[in-house]
């Protein structure tokens, strides 16, 4: 039975709906009909060639939710939880890991494998249904497969979407500790799910710095206590909001997840002596700014943190916390619109032009 995919052939072409083929399961292989995959700052960027070594064309799509249709020597998923056909699962879009590299067995970082493959970004559509948006998912043998828990539906899972995961990971690498003020640089998915983590860890106040509105009322639903707007207030007005609620210090942790050059100048502008600061939201280059590492680093005495990404096991801890905050924690709340297979070019457009928070695929529509 033929597949109805949504395929990125090469950069700024207008997303083309394919025919492909149902794949062969192999032994582990599983097979899923998709119930939503998200449109996120990622695929925006490899619609726009700013990704290195992408293989166009390919089925975009990186966090998914689906439902098992078939499964080959597959009974659990990653963490021995039992699953079947009928079953709503997410998986872990990062794949083909060696394990054995430097950085698998040395450095602890599976994430910078040079063997990774990735769900949506580095698969070719040409070796088959490889990303969410598309009627059926293949999952290859080795992929780390989560199923849902029962709190939880695929609009909480994929309302965060990638955000959620990498907002996670950010908080989790600052190391922030109990009544810190947290200030966080942008409010899409991941400066969304940053804040909702950054107060759920007991920061005592969580600053949003970002826009539009709609995205700052959202930003206060998932736990800010503080939104300052980059449309109302000037770079000034934001430093000196901030100063007068840290009596003159500064934040204690800043977490960047805008993506926006300028806004690393500001967020150490902002971040305390002493203090931490997370860079998460520049997964591709957006380009250089001009930094003074004496005044900006060294005589601040800053920690300065990349988080690149995400690893498995911060998709497990994410979904348990969702999973236990579920009523603080409304994610599903993000979702601005679905869009069918046939409308997956305009939900790249209104991802890029702000015009909703988050877009999702539903292939069955």
């Amino acid at each position: 039975m033929a597949i109805r995919a949504a395929v990125m052939t090469e950069p700024h072409a207008p997303i083309e709906v394919w025919s492909l083929d149902d794949p062969s399961l192999e032994e582990g292989g599983i097979l899923l009909e998709t119930v939503a995959s998200e449109v996120c700052g990622t695929d925006v960027h490899l619609h726009h060639g700013q990704l290195a070594g992408v293989p166009y064309p390919i089925v975009p799509g990186h966090v998914s939710v689906g439902r098992v249709l078939e499964a080959v020597g597959v009974d659990t998923d990653a963490t021995g939880t039992p699953v079947a056909p009928g079953d709503v699962v997410t998986f872990y879009d990062v794949h083909e890991v060696c394990g054995a590299c430097w950085h698998c067995l040395v450095a602890g970082q599976p994430n910078q494998c040079p063997n990774r493959r990735v769900y949506g970004i580095t698969y070719s559509a040409l070796e088959g249904p490889l990303g969410g948006w598309a009627e059926r998912i293949y999952l290859k043998p080795g992929v780390r497969l989560l199923k849902l828990p029962e709190a939880l539906s695929a609009d909480d899972v994929i309302g965060g979407g990638c955000g959620l995961f990498t907002g996670f990971a950010a908080v989790e690498r600052s190391r922030l500790q109990m009544a810190d003020t947290v200030l966080i640089q942008g409010s899409g998915p991941v400066g969304l799910s940053a804040a909702a983590f950054a107060a759920l860890r007991g920061a005592a106040l969580t600053i949003v710095i970002g826009a539009p509105s709609d995205r700052l009322a959202l930003a206060t639903n998932l736990g800010a206590d503080l939104t300052l707007s980059l449309e109302t207030l000037t770079r000034e007005e934001r430093r000196e909001e901030v100063l007068q609620l840290t009596g003159g210090r500064g934040a204690d942790t800043v977490i960047e997840a805008s993506g926006n050059p300028e806004a690393v100048t500001e967020g150490f502008d902002l971040l305390r002596d002493g203090g931490t600061y997370v860079i998460a939201g520049h997964y591709t280059d957006a380009g250089e700014i001009k930094l003074n590492p004496h005044i900006a680093i060294n005589r601040k005495h800053a920690v300065v943190r990349g988080q690149w990404g995400t690893e498995f096991r911060h998709v497990i801890r994410a979904l348990r916390m969702l999973a236990k905050h579920r009523d603080r924690l409304d994610f599903a709340s993000i979702i601005g619109r679905r869009y069918g297979l046939d409308e997956t070019g305009s939900a790249l457009e209104d991802v890029a032009s702000l015009r909703v928070p988050k877009a999702i695929i539903t292939p069955q529509t």
